[in-house]
């Protein structure tokens, strides 16, 4: 039996798999010279950054933190926490921090000024989706996937109350 919520496909697993592989090419290109550390935020980012990894022709490194703002809301609490925190140091280091999404912004921006602090070698941002509209201020992404209009979404790993991240595309959820 189909699922009410379900909406529309916003991003189709073709679609999904096509600018992976560009994603990958370019961060290829991108560090050629100095493989990054990937950095997922869980639990969203886990799919993205399996295929995207695999779409890297560099041998990088993993490493994941968890972070809520959501909590099992369909919006954000406007709180940051953090759930798991890293276990490598970053000192030194070139870090990719591979996203889910940004919607507001808020997220992003806390995780950029938290890992700043801890001296990485550079620093920047891959998301898969990037919601049009929502930002108060440049989110300085230099990955994204898709941007999106701002609707909830789900699938390819996001979630609503941990359901429904085992889609291989992206729908649209109606509350």
């Amino acid at each position: 039996m189909p699922d009410p919520h379900l909406g529309e496909i916003v991003v189709s697993a073709e679609a999904l798999r096509q600018r992976i592989a560009e994603l990958g090419a370019q961060i290829t290109a991108d560090y050629v010279d100095r493989p990054p550390l990937l950095v997922g935020i869980l639990k969203g980012a886990f799919m993205f950054m399996s295929d995207l990894s695999r779409a890297i022709d560099l041998q990088v490194e993993f490493d994941f933190m968890a972070v809520s703002s959501y909590g099992s809301a369909t919006r954000s609490s406007g709180v940051v926490r953090i759930i798991k925190d890293l276990d490598l140091d970053l000192h030194d280091r070139h870090v990719l921090i591979v996203e889910d999404i940004v919607d507001s912004g808020l997220t992003q921006g806390y995780l950029r000024r938290t890992l700043m602090a801890r001296d990485p070698a550079s620093l920047e941002v891959c998301t898969l989706l990037l919601k049009e509209g929502l930002q108060k201020s440049d989110p300085d992404l230099k990955y994204v996937g898709f941007t999106i209009p701002p609707r909830f979404v789900i699938g390819y790993g996001l979630d609503v109350a941990e359901r429904h991240r085992n889609l291989d595309h992206i729908v649209e959820y109606l509350p």
